[in-house]
């Protein structure tokens, strides 16, 4: 069973038919849609990334029995060279903060990993995308210069919860993979200054026919 997480790069995207369902799992309730696939809608009820509750959304995955996870999340551009309106496929993430976990009473060491048949999927839906390393921010300020400056220099794009969710479906043993819009470029990048989340719903809004064209390629090849 194809799952699929998505939020603010999905706003304006048509989605195949699904039915509204509540699952029930131990880290709490959380809403889904399904049907030929399982579509987990990211920011339920307006939630703001720093208070997502991704051990329920993971969780609810490998209940309905998802078997492969493509995450979609909106980003900002860390380098000139990946303008706004880029897909970005990510091959490495990296978050300095700290990661939810379902292990807080046993040890237990998960390596990271993006699945790379998953990854050569994307690349073949989206063939003008780029890869590039995930950082994940805490939220839900956007970053200052310094911070983008600092962390730019080893990572591309910028975003706050794609780190999180690829990190659960490892320790789930759910082979995942993320595809990344590029909404705008990073504070300080190109001499741009910190976006206001009015202007990357816009943006989000004005690719909706293209991120439906997309989802409804990746539901076609990998459901």
């Amino acid at each position: 069973m194809l799952g699929i997480i998505g939020g603010t790069a999905l706003l304006a995207a048509k989605l195949p038919p699904l039915e509204k369902k509540t699952v029930a799992t131990p880290f709490g309730k959380t809403e889904v849609l399904a049907g030929s696939f399982v579509f987990v809608p990211r920011h339920q009820n307006n939630t703001p990334p720093h208070n997502l509750n991704h051990k329920a959304h993971l969780a609810a995955c490998k209940i309905l029995g998802v078997d492969r996870l493509i995450l979609i999340g909106s980003t900002g551009s860390m380098k000139e060279t990946i303008r706004p309106g880029s897909i970005v496929i990510p091959d490495d993430y990296f978050c300095p903060w700290d990661i939810p976990t379902l292990h807080n009473n046993s040890i237990h060491h998960v390596p990271p990993s993006m699945d790379a048949c998953l990854r050569q999927a994307l690349d073949k839906i989206v063939p003008d995308a780029v890869s590039g390393t995930y950082f994940q921010a805490h939220g839900p300020r956007f970053e200052t210069r310094a911070e983008i400056a600092c962390y730019a220099s080893h990572t591309d794009i910028v975003g706050m919860t794609i780190a999180s969710e690829l990190t659960l479906a490892n320790e789930l043993g759910i082979p995942v993979a993320a595809l990344c819009t590029v909404d705008n470029y990073a504070n300080g990048i190109g001499g741009a200054d910190a976006p206001e989340y009015d202007e990357i719903v816009a943006v989000a809004k004005q690719n909706g026919d293209r991120i439906s064209k997309i989802i409804t390629n990746i539901v076609e090849k990998l459901a």
